[in-house]
């Protein structure tokens, strides 16, 4: 049996609607659930919403709303997002969760044993938007006098009595870490800026505060709230039952991935880690970084107006053209770019045009000339092996070995090119010629190609679940042979079965607003 795998987002903050990037950092992590469920592994995957802090709390208020009822509205329009992109999450958590506040409040007392939480006075600057502390070296200049984060927000000088956990204690094993470990972070640039922030020297942290209350009560600390990157980080552990010894918690931590936005880095990456060493918690295996999706080339922002509703594009072009654009327009862990005009392109030439086409020739030709079905008998031919052997490769071995590194888009070229070498062998085989001209090949081939189809709709099952089941489902293929490890039975030396074959891939046009 292969190894469990627990995999997480980082938890959404819900103090808006979602937009595009929770959409794809969720779509990616779900792609890689269901890859490997389809290896065979045990995976549990958690995803959810980051509801507490001082951003959430004045949100609220300039709504004449109270946080909690800002957090139970905006976090059902995530789980609602969610269940129309096909996630299959495992828990879906809130911060807001009774055993969550548990779990913050051990995490937080075991730290304090360690002796690395003290009480004294903070002033410095910080991001509300971010829910960050920053250095003054970090800064730069705004609009008159204002300062901005790293990030491009507004900070405020900020004085209050606070807890202090001792970061600084732990620069040595973080350097220690990162060195010993060069696959903790990936992809290397962002292991890179790490690397720099922790050689540039680290300060003790800030970790708690008094001037509002929405937030984990600090245990034995009248007044004091979790600073909330303390609280939302121990939701990768809360969703396994943490602090009790539960058999998810030995089955599934550490965590074998922490899939987040380049922009919370230093969060999952320095915090993280030095929490969980004072906690003498084992580490998460990897965290891996990805980067922002632009519009247009363009960062969205609602002072832009480019803003874009998710489900808006899913009703436009369908969940599974999103999810495949998303995963293969560009390289995993770089910066992307989307626009309609590129989503349509895309979903045409090779969703509708290659692969759908494809399916679609064939088993319709089967449909009308073979009675829905048939056994081949004909020898194989040395064409016939060579493109099931070219199949079999892309979809068995390189698709896989692609997805395991996240390089999303290399596995699905490698996965196009088997598709492009099934429309060859149709256009070079021509089974309506050998319809008149010898039967039984032509069965052999139709086999091939069936064979073929079937392994390609399985491999790329993870990115596009429900037209891959389509076609399956017109194979006749039984449901416990969908996984990787049926690509290794050959059906096209088996009796064929065509049910109903329907277009799952229609061509796309550009809206109206976005084709003039």
């Amino acid at each position: 049996m292969a190894d469990p795998f627990y995999l997480t987002t980082a938890i959404h903050y819900p103090n808006g609607k979602p937009h595009i990037g929770h959409a794809y950092e969720t779509i990616a992590a779900d792609v890689l659930a269901r890859f490997h469920r389809l290896m065979g592994r045990e995976v549990r995957f958690q995803t959810g919403t980051d509801e507490h802090g001082l951003k959430m709390a004045q949100k609220a208020r300039d709504l004449g709303m109270t946080p909690r009822e800002l957090a139970d509205e905006m976090s059902g329009h995530f789980r609602e997002l969610f269940d129309k992109l096909g996630i299959t999450y495992d828990r879906f958590i809130r911060t807001t969760d009774d055993d969550h506040h548990q779990a913050s409040q051990e995490i937080w007392r075991r730290m304090a044993k360690k002796g690395d939480l003290y009480l004294d006075r903070y002033e410095g600057w910080y991001s509300v938007r971010d829910e960050a502390f920053y250095d003054e070296s970090e800064l730069s200049e705004g609009e008159g006098e204002e300062k901005l984060s790293p990030q491009g927000t507004p900070v405020e000088w900020t004085a209050e009595e606070t807890w202090f956990f001792r970061l600084s204690a732990y620069q040595d094993k973080l350097l220690a870490l990162l060195n010993d470990y060069p696959d903790f972070i990936r992809p290397e640039s962002r292991r890179n800026e790490v690397m720099r922030f922790v050689e540039s020297g680290l300060r003790d942290l800030s970790v708690s505060r008094t001037s509002f209350d929405w937030g984990v009560k600090v245990p034995e600390a009248d007044g004091h709230v979790m600073y909330v990157w303390v609280d939302a980080l121990t939701n990768y552990l809360t969703g396994l039952g943490f602090p009790a010894e539960t058999e998810e918690m030995a089955k599934f931590w550490p965590a074998d991935l922490h899939l987040i936005g380049k922009d919370i880095t230093r969060f999952h990456t320095v915090y993280w880690p030095a929490f969980l060493m004072s906690a003498d918690i084992a580490l998460p295996k990897q965290v891996f970084a990805h980067g922002f999706l632009l519009n247009k080339g363009v960062k969205e922002s609602k002072t832009l107006g480019n803003v874009t509703d998710p489900g808006e594009l899913v009703e436009l072009y369908g969940v599974d053209v999103l999810r495949y654009f998303l995963l293969r327009e560009f390289t995993f862990g770089q910066d992307g770019s989307y626009s309609p005009e590129a989503i349509v392109n895309r979903a045409n030439s090779e969703l509708a045009n290659a692969f759908g086409n494809l399916g679609q020739r064939v088993m319709s030709f089967i449909a009308k000339n073979c009675d829905g079905g048939f056994i081949a008998e004909a020898e194989v031919t040395a064409a016939d092996a060579e493109l099931r052997e070219k199949v079999r490769k892309a979809c068995a071995e390189e698709l896989p070995a692609q997805f395991e590194k996240l390089a999303f888009a290399a596995g699905i070229e490698a996965w196009m090119q088997a598709v492009y070498a099934c429309n060859a062998y149709v256009d070079e085989q021509a089974p309506w010629a050998l319809r008149k001209t010898d039967p039984e090949r032509m069965r052999r081939v139709l086999a091939t190609l069936c064979g073929c189809i079937r392994d390609l709709a399985i491999a790329i099952a993870p990115v596009i679940p429900e037209a891959s089941a389509k076609i399956l489902d017109v194979l006749s293929i039984p449901d416990g042979e969908r996984d990787y490890a049926a690509l290794a039975n050959d059906i096209a030396l088996g009796p064929i079965t065509i049910d109903n074959p329907k277009p799952v891939f229609p061509r796309l046009n550009l809206p109206e607003s976005d084709a003039g």
